[in-house]
């Protein structure tokens, strides 16, 4: 990790008036969570992505849920928790600097470590969302009812239960992207953590923010986006953020 770069984008992140940080997947593999697509993830390694496709609830909701089941405990069976990325970027939002985080992962731990302005492009699997009523539960009582066999999981007004998230063959979150394009827009600085930045349309934001800011790219990997970045990191984001977080802390 170049010295100079990380003194300089902790220099700008400390005089930044926009502060945005978006987040894949690699910043929760940490927390023992695989990741989805790529090298181990699961899409090529245990489940079919068709048996998580929208199309297929609609269908057959009891057979959905009935693998959504085997799906979360295999994502979130050791009861994950946050790691030192999620609460380095939580205690620059509480210091003042981060203004929201955007994230595609759909854990919950940005918010569990502090996060209080959390924009979810693909959902929470932390909840279900009821395709009747439109009100929104607790996912463990759901996914409770079916491992008992009650198939598929229903609201109190008898409406099916889905997971509160995007799946394939659904749009993302019209509002939610909205808001996250905005952001991108007008962000001083725009910190990308732990993503390919391949999936679109959520891999257009650091484009967005590239054309006026200064965007940083902390991944293992080298990404989509690192020609356009200012500050390239090929780095473990639960070492580079919580570094950087108290390299501007000490800048404040």
């Amino acid at each position: 990790m170049d010295a100079s770069e990380f003194d300089a984008l902790a220099a700008e992140l400390a005089a930044a008036g926009t502060t945005v940080v978006f987040t894949g997947a690699g910043v929760s593999t940490a927390s023992g969570i695989p990741p989805f697509r790529g090298e181990g993830g699961v899409w090529e390694t245990e489940y079919d992505p068709e048996d998580f496709h929208y199309g297929r609830f609609t269908r057959d909701p009891a057979g959905f849920w009935d693998d959504r089941v085997d799906l979360h405990e295999t994502l979130f069976g050791d009861d994950p928790e946050p790691n030192a990325a999620h609460e380095a970027i939580a205690g620059l939002e509480s210091a003042g600097v981060v203004d929201a985080v955007v994230t595609q992962n759909t854990d919950g731990l940005h918010t569990a470590a502090g996060s209080d302005r959390v924009l979810e492009l693909h959902g929470n699997a932390r909840r279900t969302v009821c395709q009747r009523c439109g009100e929104r539960h607790d996912a463990d009582a759901a996914r409770a009812a079916a491992t008992q066999g009650d198939l598929p999981p229903t609201c109190d007004c008898g409406g099916t239960l889905k997971p509160d998230v995007v799946l394939f063959g659904e749009q993302l979150p019209r509002e939610t992207l909205r808001d996250a394009r905005e952001l991108a827009a007008r962000a001083d600085v725009f910190v990308a953590a732990g993503s390919s930045l391949q999936v679109e349309p959520a891999a257009s934001l650091p484009r967005e923010a590239a054309r006026e800011g200064t965007l940083a790219v902390v991944n293992l990997d080298a990404t989509e986006q690192d020609r356009r970045a200012d500050y390239r990191f090929r780095a473990d984001v639960t070492e580079v953020l919580p570094a950087l977080a108290d390299a501007v802390v000490e800048r404040l």
